[in-house]
């Protein structure tokens, strides 16, 4: 499974990347307000691809197909890393269509069933990201969505990669890996907490105890 980070924050991403172990980023406009004096848009993602080798989701915010095509290409010229994000109503997979037959590579968002996760992969969607924690937040259960989109796809060998998103705990994360999922987002309060473990830092102040009763005589 590769790992995402669901962030606009540069200094979330260069920690991230400063690990070796980060596959790409995810944003959205919601995550791109809450870094004010970064620069315009189109300059964040441009930053974010030159860290990060690997897909960097860029989000249109038209809701027509034409508009949303035209913002597709502008973001497209950023770099070969942006995948365009598309929000899943009728004129989101309009312009997926174009943009999959143009080779332009997208990552269909807000997808809360499986029938949609269904509709994009037939329109020819990159990527799909069910939002999980959302959909645990109304009394469903997330996963099960994972599951099933799972099933489907390989039922008919569809090639559109499933993107769990809205992942709010490590758990998340291994459930979605059990699954199936291709690659987990997540923020960097998740993809921190991924490393924790209380007899990792039991264990190591046990074994640093030790070391000091010893160091002297070695």
């Amino acid at each position: 499974m590769k790992f995402f980070l669901d962030t606009a924050n540069i200094d979330e991403i260069k920690l991230a990347a400063s690990m070796g172990i980060l596959d790409g980023v995810t944003t959205n406009p919601t995550l791109v307000s809450r870094e004010k004096g970064a620069g315009t848009f189109k300059e964040m993602i441009a930053q974010i691809c030159e860290i990060v080798d690997g897909p960097v989701s860029a989000e249109v915010v038209s809701t027509d197909a034409k508009s949303m095509l035209d913002e597709a290409h502008e973001l497209a010229k950023i770099s070969e890393n942006v995948y365009i994000k598309i929000p899943m109503i009728r004129e989101g997979l309009k312009a997926v269509k174009v943009l999959s037959s143009e080779g332009i590579k997208t990552n269909v968002t807000l997808c809360f069933s499986a029938s949609q996760a269904w509709l994009a992969a037939k329109a020819g969607a990159t990527l799909i990201s069910p939002f999980v924690g959302r959909v645990d937040d109304i009394s469903g259960v997330g996963m099960d969505i994972i599951r099933d989109i799972r099933i489907i796809y390989d039922n008919y060998g569809y090639e559109t990669e499933i993107l769990a998103a809205s992942l709010r705990h490590p758990l998340h994360l291994v459930e979605a890996a059990l699954i199936g999922a291709d690659i987990s987002t997540m923020p960097y309060k998740v993809f921190d907490q991924l490393f924790n473990h209380p007899l990792t830092d039991i264990g190591l102040k046990q074994f640093l105890a030790d070391w000091d009763k010893v160091k002297d005589h070695v």
